[in-house]
């Protein structure tokens, strides 16, 4: 969406709040021990509790309120009581949700306790080079531009992106134009970030894989190569200068 006014400022800000709050919470309530699925219902009781509705639930009806995966899971987990929680496990929570009309999307991924699995240089990259991809975006800056900008930040550090993972608009519905925010340079994609827009960007940096396939459970995704993904991201309205950062709150760049 377009914000053109004060009140869908609000309202935006509103539910990206919720979706912030959410995911920051989720995060510091997750223990070893834990299954995904009480993980999960606390964040469903704390996104109601906040009057927001899960949008994947809403969108494509999701089984869970949030998408947990957990370590070579890469994204769109499906909460489970039988998916136990354990020390050093790299999780990735992406929390969505309707608020009032408005709709807004985050997520990060962590470890678990102790980082005994050295999985935390793969997230510092992540959260790193989501700062810079949105920090270098405003109006009239090519889509492909921040696309070869993440990939570049990427292999620099030694990793890889997925390529068949994108962010994407959002405001009045889970997914808007621009479509797709890919984390490679799309030479294809001559698409312009407007001024006043509003996009949900993402990234998707792996240890081996470049693309992500879906399991048989028909929703959670894992790389083509194996490895591990970090993901993270913010919901943003883009302007001439510095964007407007709306899920500040979940805290992922602290």
């Amino acid at each position: 969406m377009s914000i053109t006014n004060e009140s869908e400022l609000v309202g935006m800000k509103k539910a990206s709040e919720a979706v912030a709050l959410t995911l920051k919470e989720m995060r510091e309530f997750a223990k070893p021990g834990m299954t995904t699925k009480e993980l999960d219902n606390y964040g469903g009781r704390v996104l109601n509790d906040l009057g927001a509705k899960s949008a994947p639930r809403l969108t494509y009806g999701f089984p869970g309120w949030t998408c947990i995966s957990v370590n070579k899971e890469f994204c769109h987990g499906i909460p489970s009581d039988k998916k136990i929680l354990g020390e050093a496990d790299l999780i990735n929570i992406d929390v969505s949700a309707e608020l009032d009309g408005f709709w807004s999307d985050n997520g990060g991924s962590f470890v678990l306790g102790t980082d005994v699995n050295q999985h935390q240089k793969l997230i510092e990259a992540s959260k790193q080079i989501l700062h810079k991809a949105i920090y270098n975006i405003k109006g009239g800056v090519r889509v492909a531009d921040i696309g070869l900008l993440i990939e570049t930040e990427a292999k620099k550090r030694g990793y890889r992106v997925i390529k068949n993972l994108t962010g994407h608009g959002i405001g009045r519905s889970l997914h808007e134009e621009p479509s797709e925010i890919a984390n490679y340079r799309d030479r294809f994609n001559l698409t312009r970030f407007k001024k006043n827009s509003v996009v949900a960007i993402e990234t998707f940096i792996t240890t081996t894989s470049t693309s992500a396939e879906t399991l048989k459970d028909g929703w959670t995704m894992v790389g083509n190569k194996g490895g591990f993904m970090a993901q993270h991201e913010h919901t943003i309205v883009v302007t001439d200068g510095k964007p407007i950062i709306l899920t500040a709150m979940n805290e992922i760049w602290n």
